[in-house]
């Protein structure tokens, strides 16, 4: 009998190493490298020659007949994945426990379903009365859904083969495990080879396929980074836990843009749809000192969005920035734009920025009032009322010009804002506006800071 060979695994970055190491050579992480079976030759080469194959063609000679999309019940979701679901595309949705991926996905089997389309949702984590339960609290009870407990990969490509449905979901890949490999589920070689053989699963039979992924505690998905690359859309839940609103976040997509979100509502019947966005991030508010309202862009959808700082002196050194929605780096740059260009002395003091609602926003058009908020904050100044600010910043103050800003202005409008503050340089795509709101040109940060704060009569 042959001896078996084993391999080492890092099971943060997948890299693979013949001896133990404490610290792995490709991502640095410590004590990562799980000793695995190595998979034998004869094993590999008659995988390689069961496996189905394209034979190659003229790239003119491929068919270009548009792929057929099913919708899945929430407008959110289709907006995201680009108008709906491919057949036989594999989408990968993580976010952290509680987020509501589990509600999501049953939710969207109960619409599909409803349609007349056969749906299998398999379940690693829960027994099935557990899923008829939250089925029920959900009202996502159907004829068409097919629910099984199941953790190995054999059995449910079984039953996929069985039961042929047209929409499958697995939750979560982290607990399905294949028999031919030592691994525990979950490990970076039982990740990789359940993914690889979901996708030659879809592929083969066009089941489009939902895979739920769990996240590490940094907030980044578990298992190796080839689980990323193997399926055609990734999207990632956020959202404070305590909070209402959820975002789910397109970061790749072959059928689709991949800068458009869904805003979903999180109540006891479930995820609801947020059709208006603007109004979920603007609750009642005064207008009050280092307090903005930001016009932003994600894909196609101008978001209304509250930003906050707070600027206060501070005896310890380095003062502390600090921002859970907005980059950090970002805050240092433009707070050394105020200290250097404005002279202001902001340098010795904490900085605390967030958004309403603790949306992320990273787009240049938030430079200009982000630093009106720090520079309002600092000098404890009220900003003008009714005021919405977008612009970029350059390392020398000036105010550049931006995407969308018609846009911007539009949605400002809608939303009762009568003073806009913008680039000179994007005044004149948006001049038609100007019988609708104040709108007001800027070349600089320095003239942007006296239009947005004027002084108390």
């Amino acid at each position: 009998m042959a001896k078996k060979k084993t391999k080492y695994v890092c099971q943060e970055c997948g890299a693979e190493s013949v001896k133990w190491l404490g610290k792995c050579p490709t991502c640095g992480q410590w004590n990562t490298l799980v000793e695995e079976e190595e998979f034998p030759a004869e094993e590999k080469k008659s995988h390689a020659l069961t496996t189905t194959f394209e034979l190659p063609k003229k790239i003119a000679d491929v068919d270009m007949t548009e792929l057929p999309r099913f919708m899945t019940g929430s407008g959110e979701l289709d907006r995201v994945l680009g108008g709906g679901l491919i057949p036989g595309s594999i989408i990968l949705i993580a976010g952290d426990p509680g987020v509501g991926k589990s509600s999501l996905t049953l939710a969207v089997c109960a619409n599909v379903a409803r349609g007349g389309k056969k749906v299998l949702y398999v379940t690693g984590e829960e027994s099935s009365q557990q899923i008829r339960m939250r089925a029920e609290r959900l009202n996502a009870l159907a004829d068409e859904l097919y629910i099984c407990a199941e953790n190995n990969f054999e059995r449910i490509t079984h039953h996929v083969e069985k039961l042929q449905p047209e929409l499958l979901i697995v939750d979560s890949i982290q607990t399905i495990y294949r028999t031919g490999i030592e691994s525990a589920p979950g490990s970076v070689s039982q990740v990789r080879e359940c993914a690889a053989g979901l996708m030659r699963l879809s592929k083969s039979l066009c089941v489009t396929t939902f895979i739920i992924g769990h996240v590490t505690k940094d907030g980044s998905l578990a298992g190796p980074r080839v689980l990323e690359h193997i399926v055609d859309t990734v999207l990632f839940f956020e959202g404070e836990r305590n909070a209402d609103f959820r975002v789910l976040r397109a970061i790749k997509n072959r059928f689709g843009a991949t800068s458009e979100i869904g805003l979903f509502d999180m109540r006891d019947t479930g995820l609801e749809d947020v059709p208006d966005a603007s109004k979920l991030f603007l609750p009642e508010r005064a207008d009050d000192i280092g307090s903005v309202i930001v016009p932003t862009v994600e894909g196609t959808r101008p978001l209304l969005v509250e930003v906050q700082a707070l600027v206060a002196p501070t005896p310890i050194m380095p003062p502390r920035r600090t921002s859970d929605s907005v980059d950090v780096k970002r805050i240092q740059l433009l707070l050394a734009v105020l200290e250097k260009r404005l002279h202001l002395s902001i340098g010795p003091c904490d900085v605390y920025v967030k958004t309403a609602g603790g949306i992320k926003i990273d787009e240049p058009a938030t430079d200009l009032p982000l630093a009106v908020a720090l520079a309002s904050s600092f000098a404890n100044r009220k900003l003008l009322p009714q005021c919405v600010i977008f612009g970029e910043v350059g390392l020398s103050g000036e105010v550049r010009a931006v995407s969308k800003a018609r846009q911007r202005v539009d949605e400002s409008i809608r939303m009762g804002f009568t003073n806009i503050i913008l680039p000179k340089k994007n005044f004149h795509e948006v001049s038609k506006a100007a019988d609708r709101a104040n709108l007001l040109p800027v070349n600089n940060l320095r003239d942007a800071l006296k239009i947005s704060m004027p002084r108390e009569s």
